[in-house]
């Protein structure tokens, strides 16, 4: 076998792993899913998972980027169409990270299961390459050094928001009427970011 191919199985190998353990966690949760049924579901054996995670809490990360870069790259696509208009981007963007908490993978993973497993310090310090609140950073940074927003400080206000789109997520979740929930939460956040710009 060339090394292209066994980089090539390798990374197959960990995404299959990485898809069953988000089925499995958005399913059961972090406590009720061992690494067994993971390794089961999904065909492989427990060396193939050792192989490429120390344990469950990394597979879990793992879990949670992929939920968290699914997020991100949703955010972008739907942005990526209005330039620089730094004003819509970010409404889209408050839109779609809106619509994914109406998903049940989204719901256990990021906003239920990611500050228990991670720890609440761990999961705040967390600066993933391909998350929401990054792509947030950068838009506020950006509207700040514009004059678009006026703010002491960028980083303390992606805080801010970030935390405040969380909460939303979090009401989402665990409302009688998501939909209905997801839809004054999305008119509410709007209109902080009218208050903003």
């Amino acid at each position: 076998m060339t090394r292209n191919r066994k980089v090539e199985q390798g990374e197959h190998t960990r995404d299959a792993l990485v898809a069953t353990a988000v089925a499995l966690f958005a399913e059961k949760g972090y406590a009720g899913t061992s690494t067994t049924e993971i390794v089961d579901r999904a065909g492989l054996t427990r060396g193939a998972l050792y192989h490429h995670f120390a344990d469950k809490d990394q597979l879990f990360e793992a879990a949670l980027d992929a939920v968290e870069g699914d997020i991100f790259e949703r955010v972008q696509a739907a942005g990526a169409p209005l330039g620089n208009d730094l004003r819509r981007r970010l409404a889209v963007g408050v839109d779609v990270f809106l619509d994914a908490c109406l998903e049940p993978a989204v719901q256990r993973i990021l906003l239920q299961e990611a500050p228990a497993v991670l720890g609440w310090e761990r999961w705040q310090r967390l600066d993933r390459p391909r998350c929401a609140r990054r792509l947030l950073a950068a838009n506020l940074a950006e509207a700040a050094e514009r004059g678009l927003i006026v703010t002491p400080s960028a980083a303390a206000l992606t805080h801010l928001v970030y935390g405040a789109l969380v909460q939303a997520g979090i009401v989402i979740a665990g409302a009688e009427d998501p939909r209905a929930t997801r839809a004054t939460m999305g008119e509410t956040v709007h209109r902080l970011l009218d208050a903003m710009f």
